[in-house]
């Protein structure tokens, strides 16, 4: 099951888990009223045929996906890549990620500015809504396998903070002082 704790302001190794003193963990439903981040369960060794994420599929319109694998010897540029993903941004789309094998940490901003660290281990899926400032990075494993899901043809801009002038930031802003009561989730 995932855990999500608020961070600590510590800037050592990135791939730790950053506890604050002491720890202060937030629960699923808590996460979500505070970040519109949503959580599934599924089944990562015969995801094709999970019910839930077939649901998920067609409701929110999932038309392309691929898979990526993040490790020193999968991914060119390791090095780099793994900066430009810990870089605070946002997207214009919702970022959807289905973990098959690792682990690894999406940290999101919750409406105080706060850093909540999301751990996630195989079988995990999370949306990330468009216009949240979050960021990535590997845990001391240094291993990730993903599923990466998209409405469309993908994008794959990020745009680094400060991004508030953005529509889609001035949405999810909207969304985050309603709790995101309106969206639906599946």
């Amino acid at each position: 099951m995932v855990q999500v704790w608020f961070m600590d302001d510590s800037e050592t190794d990135q791939r730790l888990d950053h506890h604050r003193s002491p720890p202060a963990f937030l629960e699923i439903s808590e996460l979500h009223k505070k970040t519109g981040v949503e959580y599934y369960k599924i089944n990562a060794d015969d995801y094709q045929n999970d019910p839930l994420l077939n649901e998920l599929r067609a409701k929110r319109g999932y038309t392309y996906e691929d898979q990526i694998t993040c490790s020193e010897e999968c991914l060119p540029d390791y090095a780099n890549k793994l900066k430009a993903f810990f870089t605070e941004h946002l997207h214009t789309d919702e970022e959807i990620r289905l973990i098959l094998d690792g682990s690894g940490f999406f940290d999101v901003r919750d409406g105080e500015d706060n850093w909540l660290r999301i751990k996630v281990v195989k079988g995990d899926l999370i949306i990330i809504p468009a216009g949240i400032y979050h960021r990535f990075t590997l845990d001391i494993n240094n291993f990730i396998q993903t599923r990466r899901y998209f409405i469309g043809e993908p994008v794959w801009a990020p745009h680094n903070r400060p991004a508030d002038n953005m529509d889609c930031r001035k949405t999810y802003l909207q969304h985050l002082s309603e709790s995101f009561v309106h969206l639906n989730t599946a």
